[in-house]
């Protein structure tokens, strides 16, 4: 089985926007609509009272998590939204008549309704690059490379391109759902990997049994992303 997905490093992320510009372009998305949403969380006191310097502030970029069990195809009374074998989740815009129910359904609301068309749209994971070995825009143009790529029922996430130099150190993560792993090797290389500390902590948007797969990595402080 395959799970495309993307981790996001919180301690690495500088809220540049790059991710969400870059989506944008790319993918045409209309003014107002967002594939990719860059949030700023805080800032939130360290400890119960705490001023400034003891706060933190973090940026969490929001996008389609291309769930294990999504909602949005349940309710899709056409078929339109769909699972592919890649573990993403696809709109079939033949199909796609413009009722809004997986708008309605998905709790992340990272879907909207592109007027003009009168078809939903939503972050795609760039399927049309990732199926020719390239990376999502998001993660190929991330300037503090906080984001990585890959499959994660294989365990393995980078940010570099699939089938890598194998002089190149800069292979710096692999990640299997849920947990961080160490001491591994990339696939296609043989640079070691460079291996999270012990304080990684990795987590969900909030799950409601739609089992969202997207990571986010916070190392330090606290998450502010919801109930996983």
């Amino acid at each position: 089985m395959t799970q495309y997905a993307i981790a996001t490093d919180l301690n690495k992320c500088i809220g540049c926007l790059a991710c969400s510009v870059g989506c944008k372009i790319l993918n045409d998305v209309p003014i107002g609509s967002f594939w990719n949403k860059t949030l700023r969380i805080g800032p939130h006191p360290r400890t119960k009272g705490g001023q400034w310097p003891d706060i933190y502030t973090y940026f969490l970029t929001v996008s389609c998590q291309h769930c294990d069990d999504p909602e949005c195809t349940k309710v899709c009374p056409t078929g339109a939204s769909a699972k592919q074998e890649n573990g993403t989740i696809q709109i079939d815009k033949n199909k796609c008549i413009g009722c809004q129910f997986c708008v309605m359904a998905c709790p992340y609301g990272v879907r909207y309704l592109n007027v003009e068309e009168r078809i939903v749209e939503k972050c795609t994971l760039c399927e049309h690059m990732i199926s020719q070995g390239l990376l999502p825009q998001c993660v190929s143009q991330c300037s503090a490379r906080a984001r990585w790529f890959g499959d994660i029922e294989k365990g393995i996430m980078t940010f570099e391109a699939p089938g890598c130099d194998l002089n190149d150190k800069s292979y710096e993560a692999m990640v299997r759902k849920r947990y961080v792993l160490k001491d591994m090797i990339g696939e296609g290389c043989d640079s070691p990997v460079k291996p999270f500390d012990e304080k990684t902590e990795v987590h969900h948007l909030p799950n409601v049994g739609n089992g969202p797969n997207f990571l986010y990595i916070l190392r330090g402080e606290q998450w502010q992303g919801g109930k996983e």
